[in-house]
């Protein structure tokens, strides 16, 4: 109930300050687990990719929020979960791999921070998206969140990872780059990207 009051509220900010043309909704799976991976350019982001969604978004966020009044219990409530400073815990991988497993759409920027096409990604998105067998939908956020300027996010169809079904850890690089070049695609392009 917080989580589609804190939405609906959002979606009116958004309306004013941002408005957002959405693309390629209808590939966002309408149930079971997803695994939506996004560049990211603001520590705006998670909201986003998620509130013109019909499903609601989980994240991972940095435990020291979790500690500040309100805010903790908020974000808590909106479904986030703690990780660590310097490293994802056994406890926050079980967890995302629970909320994965259990049907739920859970956001993840593979680049880790906010950067340009130029960073680095991290290997935890592919890791999740192996270990869960969760859907994994790329996402691009294009625009600078300057106010009353129109940002764009799409969402892409479904990344077919059937070919590294049974892979191992060796495998977490290709896998990256797979889904890291789907999003990198859809920002330079501005379109949906296919299988």
């Amino acid at each position: 109930m917080i989580y589609v009051i804190c939405r609906g509220l959002l979606r009116l900010i958004y309306a004013i300050l941002f408005p957002l043309k959405i693309v390629g909704r209808e590939n966002v799976p309408k149930e079971g687990g997803v695994l939506l991976c996004a560049n990211h350019i603001s520590l705006l982001d998670p909201m986003t990719i998620g509130i013109k969604l019909e499903r609601q978004v989980k994240y991972m966020a940095k435990a020291e929020l979790f500690g500040v009044p309100v805010l903790g219990w908020l974000i808590g409530k909106l479904g986030a979960f703690p990780v660590k400073r310097g490293g994802v815990s056994k406890e926050s991988i079980k967890t995302a791999l629970n909320t994965l497993r259990g049907g739920h759409v859970m956001g993840i920027f593979p680049e880790g921070t906010r950067n340009s096409d130029t960073g680095v990604a991290k290997k935890g998105a592919a890791s999740f998206a192996l270990r869960s067998g969760a859907a994994v939908v790329p996402a691009a956020i294009i625009g600078s969140y300057k106010p009353f300027r129109r940002m764009t996010v799409i969402y892409g169809e479904p990344i077919d990872l059937s070919a590294f079904d049974g892979a191992g850890s060796d495998s977490l690089e290709e896998v990256t780059d797979v889904i890291m070049g789907r999003i990198h695609e859809m920002v330079r392009t501005g379109k949906p990207s296919a299988r």
